[in-house]
């Protein structure tokens, strides 16, 4: 039997936690350490798991423990920085999104990752979501051009606005939650972005000078498909519409419903709410002579989807499949790359007021 991979899980917050309870409960993966700079997460995660070191400093536990692959689970300005020390350092990387700030910074990691030889997985969840890639599937049957309107608006507050606000001190909600469904849309297309353009607000007082928490993207494609993603982060976002996934073809459209409108244990501030689906409504367009719908609506039960855990199981069984088989994993870089492109000309573009050609 093989011995299991050192594996080093940097940041403790929600989606490290749950990576390293992923770790924990796979045999191929063995955790040396667990990093935060503050003691509360990593103390509550090591607990929770029986005991593992715990450091405060990233480089001393990349020096200390010598992992064979590192988990990083950080802000995103952090994330470049890291990644470049553990390619490095001879470790397989596993890093949130977004992969870096600039495309810039993406492009040395590239290269980074052809001369070490290492394998480097983003953490695209939706990627490995059963439903989504159903709904990406369904998306991709209906014709040309496509129509993808899509959004993820979070009505935060407490603990979960001051998680927002620490991230918007790089980044706005289009740019980190844009690269998701960005990504999403460049899948359904299959096509090369042409331009971008976007709107924005600044909702808060308590936001870094020039930041904004509010804002809207539209991406058009060479195959004349157009697409849009909304994303608002605050205590004075709207519940009315927060989750809109839905894609319009010739042929008919597909979306992303609850089956029960009535359901009390969702709300925009869940992050578990944000990957689940419930159900697919697929509707056919095409008509009888007397205007009537040949085909009835289908409604795609999908309420046993993996929940935000199984997600992230299934993102980590995707990164031992990535070292031990040695996967080709640069389209998947490049795929990363591209959507980054595109959400940061959208942030050009809000900050110009200009559309933005890629």
């Amino acid at each position: 039997m093989q011995e299991p991979i050192s594996v080093l899980v940097v940041g403790c917050g929600n989606m490290g936690a749950s990576h390293a309870r992923a770790y924990h409960k796979m045999p191929e993966f063995k955790i040396v350490g667990l990093v935060s700079r503050g003691p509360e997460s990593r103390s509550k995660l090591s607990k929770e798991l029986g005991g593992y070191p715990e450091f405060d400093n990233f480089e001393k536990a990349l020096e200390s423990t010598q992992p064979q692959a590192v988990s990083i689970n950080t802000y995103p300005d952090t994330h470049a920085e890291y990644v470049r020390k553990s390619l490095e350092s001879g470790a397989h990387v596993f890093v949130e999104k977004p992969l870096a700030n600039t495309v810039e910074e993406c492009q040395e990691i590239k290269e980074l990752v052809q001369k070490y030889d290492r394998k480097l997985v983003i953490g695209y969840i939706l990627r490995v979501h059963p439903t989504w890639k159903s709904f990406i599937e369904i998306a991709q049957s209906l014709g040309k051009p496509l129509v993808m309107r899509m959004n993820l608006n979070q009505q935060s507050h407490g603990d979960t606005w001051e998680v927002h606000k620490n991230l918007m001190n790089s980044m706005s909600p289009i740019v980190d939650c844009g690269v998701h469904y960005v990504d999403v849309m460049c899948l359904m297309t299959q096509a090369k972005p042409v331009s971008v353009s976007a709107i924005g607000a600044r909702l808060s007082s308590e936001l870094k000078d020039g930041m904004y928490n509010y804002g809207q993207l539209q991406v058009r494609f060479d195959d004349g498909s157009v697409g849009w993603y909304e994303a608002g982060w605050g205590p004075m976002i709207s519940e009315t519409a927060y989750f809109v996934k839905d894609v319009i073809g010739p042929k008919g459209c597909v979306s992303i419903v609850d089956k029960d409108p009535n359901r009390d244990d969702v709300s925009s501030d869940n992050v578990d709410g944000h990957s689940a689906t419930n159900a697919l409504l697929l509707h056919h367009s095409e008509t009888n002579s007397n205007g009537s719908f040949t085909t009835e609506d289908q409604l795609l039960d999908t309420t046993d989807e993996p929940d935000h855990q199984g997600l992230c199981d299934l993102e980590q069984e995707f990164f031992l499949r990535a070292i031990k088989e040695d996967l080709d994993l640069l389209p998947h870089l490049d795929d990363a790359i591209n959507t980054l492109r595109i959400v940061l000309a959208a942030d050009e573009s809000y900050k110009t007021g200009r559309t933005v050609n890629l």
